[in-house]
C-alpha cells in the first residue's frame, strides 16, 4: 500500500497542487531565470515556483527531505516505526550525487529515525520506477514492513546544455505528447517520496490508504544507447509483467499515465506498445502524459508521474495531455485532451522509459 505521498513541482508544494494542475491541463513552462540560457535554442523549463525556498547549500537535498517530511506526516509515521525502514534514492549521477545522498541520509536519520540511504539509483528516466518496484519487492516478500522511495531533480545548467546541444528540448518551448507537430521533451524540477507499506502493517497503525501496487515490470531491450525500439517490444514486456503480476486482463486498466516524452520516435513506440498490449481496449483507453504539465524531471520523473497518477486515482480526475496541437496518425491512441475529466479509474498504469532501452511500469489500484 501506499500510504504518504510528498511533492515539490513547478506546480507548488504537495500533492493536490499538483494534481489541481495535471487535471487542468495547467503547463507549468516558463524562462528559466536559475542559470543563463541566453545562448540555447530552448530557454524554458518547468522550475519550482519563487515560494518554495530552496538551501544554498545542497538544495536538492532539501528538497527532497521536504517531500520526505510531506509523505511520512501524511502516513503519520513516527520516528519509532521509521527506524529500520530502507530508504531508497533516485538521483542524477554527476559530481554531487554522493555529498547530496550523504544529506538526505543525515536529514533521515535526524528527522525520521531511519538508519540512513539504503541504495542510491541513477538509473536514467526509470530510476525511480526501478526503486519503487524494489520497495513494492521487499514488502510483498516480508522482509520489511515498510520502505521509503525519494528522489529528486532540479534544473541545472549543465544537463540542460547537454539536451539542448542533442536537440531532445521542444524547439517551440511546449512539450507535446503524442501530438503533430512535437518537437521534443522540457525539463522540470521535482521532489518526490512515497511511503510504501504492507498491509497488515499500514492497518495496524491506522495509516491511510492512498493506493495500492498491484504488480510492477521491468524490462530491457538495449537496442541503441538513445533511439527506441521501433515495435515498442520492450515497453510492450513491462506491462504484460505488470498485469501477469497484478492477476489483471488487459481491458481492467482503465488509465495510462504513459511516459510521452514528446519525442517523435520516443511516442510513436510506446503508442505502438499500447496497441500491442491492449489491443481494440486501446481505442477507448484514456492515456495523457502528465509530463505536458511539469515538465521531464529525468531521475525523479517515475516517482513524480506516479505521484500524479495516485492523484488521479483519489480524485477520478485524469491528467490533461496537454500542448495538443493535432492528431498524429501514427499513435490513435484516445488522448485526454480536455479536463478536468471525469472517470473513477479503478486500475491505472504509470509507464516509463530510459536511454538504454530500459523500460518500467507500476500498475497501482486504487485504494
Amino acid at each position: 500500500m501506499v500510504t504518504g505521498v510528498g511533492v515539490l513541482s513547478a506546480a507548488g508544494r504537495g500533492l493536490p497542487a499538483l494534481t489541481e494542475a495535471a487535471a487542468h491541463g495547467k503547463a507549468a513552462f516558463g524562462e528559466v531565470t536559475r542559470f543563463d540560457v541566453s545562448g540555447r535554442r530552448t530557454t524554458r523549463a518547468a522550475l519550482l515556483p519563487e515560494g518554495v525556498p530552496l538551501a544554498s547549500t545542497f538544495p536538492l537535498a532539501r528538497a527532497v527531505l521536504d517531500a520526505i517530511g510531506q509523505a511520512c506526516r501524511q502516513a503519520g509515521l513516527t520516528a519509532a516505526e521509521g527506524a529500520a525502514m530502507p530508504v531508497l534514492l533516485a538521483l542524477h549521477s554527476d559530481e554531487r550525487t554522493r555529498a547530496t545522498a550523504a544529506a538526505v541520509a543525515a536529514g533521515v536519520r535526524a528527522d525520521r529515525g531511519a538508519p540512513g540511504v539504503t541504495r542510491v539509483y541513477t538509473g536514467a528516466c526509470v530510476a525511480a520506477a526501478t526503486a519503487v518496484a524494489d520497495a513494492a519487492a521487499l514488502v510483498a516478500a516480508g522482509r520489511h514492513e515498510r520502505v521509503l522511495v525519494a528522489a529528486g531533480h532540479l534544473v541545472e545548467p549543465g544537463v540542460f546544455a547537454v539536451f539542448d546541444a542533442g536537440r531532445a528540448l521542444a524547439r517551440d518551448g511546449e512539450l507535446r505528447p503524442f501530438s503533430a507537430g512535437r518537437t521534443g521533451t522540457l525539463l522540470g524540477d521535482a521532489a518526490v517520496a512515497v511511503l510504501v507499506e504492507s498491509a497488515p502493517a499500514a492497518a495496524g497503525r491506522a495509516a491511510p490508504a492512498l493506493a495500492r501496487l498491484a504488480g510492477w515490470g521491468r524490462t530491457g531491450d538495449a537496442h541503441h544507447v538513445c533511439r527506441p525500439e521501433p515495435e515498442g517490444t520492450g515497453v510492450t514486456r513491462a506491462i504484460e509483467a505488470a498485469l501477469d503480476r497484478a492477476g489483471l486482463a488487459p481491458a481492467e486498466v482503465d488509465y495510462v499515465n504513459a511516459n510521452g516524452t514528446g519525442s517523435t520516435l520516443a511516442d510513436h513506440a510506446e503508442a505502438t506498445a499500447l496497441h500491442r498490449v491492449f489491443g481494440p481496449h486501446a481505442a477507448r483507453l484514456p492515456v495523457s502524459s502528465s509530463k505536458s504539465v511539469h515538465g521531464h524531471a529525468l531521475e525523479a520523473s517515475a516517482l513524480l508521474e506516479l505521484a500524479v497518477t495516485i492523484g488521479a486515482l483519489d480524485t477520478g480526475l485524469l491528467p490533461v495531455n496537454a500542448g495538443w496541437l493535432g492528431p498524429d496518425p501514427a499513435v490513435e491512441l484516445d488522448l485526454v485532451l480536455d479536463g478536468p475529466h471525469t472517470a473513477r479509474p479503478r486500475h491505472a498504469l504509470s509507464l516509463n522509459s530510459a536511454f538504454g532501452g530500459a523500460n518500467t511500469a507500476l500498475l497501482l489500484a486504487a485504494a
